[in-house]
């Protein structure tokens, strides 16, 4: 009876340790690399192999940290709440970005499944992976795709859209705030949207908006994507 009480525990606790860890070490070495998203990741899965963990075991422990991802992803209304003059003028801009980035998204997934000549489930997995984690969790549950393989998806889409979209920043200078925040918020939703937010308060606020809108526009249309993949 202790073992099924500690280890929940330890796993929720060890978490949180990884993830202070890689906070001090991002903040010594700012760095794609160290980002805590990722080092957190690969501390947990390490500290998993070496006592020979199940992910059924480490999801129990920290279920109560994945509960969290919905009031997170809301925050984000407030920087909106703030900049909604700037959004009410530039609107039908944002609706169309939106539209023509999930299209994108799902099209390229797609594609880049039948290529590489992944199975049903892995090519139903991916098509999420550039929507917010709670967003992606729920579609992958309506189109019978696995929400682990999907959470997995979305983290290293996260990180690599983050990382390149700073590097595209170089060579393709977007002058308008607007631009810069929706590119960052489509192309890698929450770890975008923290990015952008280092640029400045309004491309925070739009990688925010446009994150959220991809993901409740996904939400809405994943029934019609379940028909689809029938």
């Amino acid at each position: 009876m202790w073992a099924e009480f500690l280890q929940p525990v330890f796993w929720g606790t060890a978490t949180l340790v990884c993830y202070f860890l890689a906070r001090a070490l991002n903040a010594r070495h700012a760095a794609w690399w160290t980002s805590p998203l990722l080092v957190t990741w690969l501390l947990c899965l390490t500290l998993a192999l070496a006592l020979h963990a199940t992910y059924g075991t480490y999801l129990i422990g920290t279920r109560w940290l994945g509960a969290l991802l919905g009031p997170a992803t809301m925050a984000f209304a407030m920087p909106i709440y703030e900049q909604r003059q700037l959004i009410r003028r530039h609107w039908p801009v944002l609706a169309i970005g939106v539209a023509a980035g999930l299209m994108l998204a799902v099209s390229s997934s797609w594609l880049f499944a039948r290529v590489l000549g992944l199975d049903p489930l892995l090519r139903t997995s991916l098509l999420p992976r550039s929507i917010s984690t709670p967003f992606a969790l729920d579609i992958a549950r309506k189109v019978g795709a696995a929400p682990e393989l999907t959470a997995t998806f979305v983290l290293v889409t996260g990180l690599l859209g983050a990382s390149l979209g700073t590097v595209i920043l170089k060579y393709l200078p977007l002058r308008s705030a607007f631009a810069r925040g929706a590119m960052f918020g489509m192309g890698a939703h929450g770890v975008g949207t923290a990015k952008a937010r280092e640029l400045g308060q309004v491309e925070g606020s739009v990688a925010g908006l446009t994150m959220i809108l991809a993901g409740l526009i996904s939400v809405l249309a994943a029934p019609l994507l379940a028909l689809c993949l029938r």
